[in-house]
């Protein structure tokens, strides 16, 4: 659908899911594709099966929280690719320790903010020098709809949500100058594609939503074609049902 021939994408989070689709539709359209997860048995599968669609394709177990190690990921992808236009940064953390806030622990909603904002942060700050000196750069960080919304239940991860999309459009307005876009994809209920169509009372749409239905909108502002999109948080949600 796009042209990223000659590109170099880094996706974290890349194992399952929504990372492992966009690290496909990036590999089907032509990206050197770099797949990031902490699992590094997922991460290898997913590199495998991008390398089938004909892509070079790297792999890496790195957990995103590890400032240091982040850092050393992306030295190695450039000393072996060259470069980094493309970051998506999906890894995050969203499960554990639901419920009422006054009832949870301050060891969870450290490990989100480590994840989900400080993971984001580390990769970002250490592809920008590269993006900078090449005034080119196309970074799409996964927000969601509980940090649109706030989310019951979901107080610290929604917190961190929220942070993501006020990170990107700070950011956004720091790189423009450097011809570097900065956006955010909030998805809403996103289910395996086996499951997509399932009912749900969460969207307006009556269905949740598939990894690839996110992951084209994900594509499309890694693409050219979203070269005057910047800042900007996209809801891939069916039309969610505010709860």
């Amino acid at each position: 659908m796009y042209d990223f021939k000659g590109k170099v994408a880094i996706v974290t989070g890349a194992g399952i899911g929504i990372g492992k689709a966009v690290l496909m539709q990036l590999a089907r359209d032509g990206a050197a594709v770099v797949s990031v997860d902490l699992n590094g048995e997922n991460a290898a599968r997913a590199a495998a099966a991008a390398r089938a669609l004909g892509a070079v394709a790297l792999s890496y177990a790195v957990d995103v929280s590890d400032e240091a190690a982040v850092h050393r990921m992306v030295a190695d992808v450039e000393k072996k690719l060259g470069r980094v236009d493309i970051l998506v940064n999906n890894a995050g953390l969203w499960r554990c320790d639901q419920g009422p806030f006054a009832e949870s622990q301050s060891a969870f909603w450290k490990k989100k903010i480590n994840v989900n904002i400080l993971g984001t942060m580390y990769a970002t700050q250490a592809v920008l020098k590269g993006m900078i000196d090449r005034k080119y750069g196309r970074i799409v960080n996964l927000a969601s709809v509980a940090g649109v919304y706030g989310n019951k239940n979901m107080v610290d991860y929604s917190t961190t949500k929220a942070a993501i999309i006020g990170f990107t459009k700070a950011l956004a307005k720091e790189m423009g100058e450097f011809g570097i876009t900065v956006n955010a994809v909030s998805p809403g209920s996103i289910n395996s594609e086996e499951e997509y169509r399932n009912n749900t009372e969460l969207s307006f749409l009556g269905r949740s939503g598939s990894s690839d239905e996110c992951a084209n909108v994900i594509t499309f502002l890694c693409s050219d074609a979203a070269s005057y999109v910047s800042g900007q948080n996209y809801q891939v949600d069916g039309c969610r049902k505010k709860m």
